[in-house]
């Protein structure tokens, strides 16, 4: 069965995606691509989110899983349980990191484009962050730990810049649990 993530060595991986006129956010056709970007990423257990491209869409638009949102003091399954979630998923369109931290640290990186792999990235500790919703309204996040790490991944993504162009180590047939395990340790969960 064919994968439904695109993989490194796909060229719309490395292409800068094209913004979406504001006027077409809430058109059939984005409408159409944001249901296909979430439901393979609601497929992946380990992922937290998903830029177009990595669905073959050459647009500057990611989701971000909704547990990446929910309360961080609630119980949560460690054995890859449940995704659901009471949060939905958050969509981001035309997004622009507009303030970063000065200060970096490594943190540990996968991506559901370049699978069997895991690496070592220096990334700012937080990311803010402007873009268009769904519905074409203009939103603001201040993004840290997780939030930041991801809002920094998927905005390299849609510059066509993959984590293994910038990591400073990097593991080969990685097992996902120990995956897993390394990304909650970088982020306290």
């Amino acid at each position: 069965m064919k994968d439904p993530v695109v993989q490194d060595g796909d060229p719309v991986l490395r292409a800068k995606a094209k913004p979406v006129a504001v006027a077409d956010i809430t058109s059939p056709h984005i409408a159409k691509v944001i249901a296909r970007m979430k439901k393979v990423l609601k497929g992946e257990d380990f992922g937290v989110a998903i830029a177009a491209p990595q669905i073959g869409e050459s647009l500057r638009i990611f989701v971000v899983a909704g547990s990446v949102f929910e309360d961080k003091t609630a119980e949560k399954p460690v054995d890859g349980g449940s995704k659901e979630t009471s949060e939905p998923d958050r969509v981001f369109i035309n997004p622009v990191l507009s303030r970063l931290s000065r200060v970096k640290k490594e943190m540990s990186e996968g991506c559901l484009s370049v699978r069997g792999k895991y690496g070592t990235v220096m990334r700012h500790e937080k990311a803010s962050l402007k873009a268009y919703d769904e519905s074409g309204t203009l939103i603001s996040y201040n993004g840290t730990g997780l939030l930041g790490h991801i809002f920094q991944h998927e905005c390299d993504h849609l510059d066509g810049i993959l984590y293994i162009d910038k990591t400073i180590l990097i593991e080969e047939d990685v097992d996902l649990q120990s995956a897993r395990q390394k990304l909650k340790d970088n982020h306290g969960k």
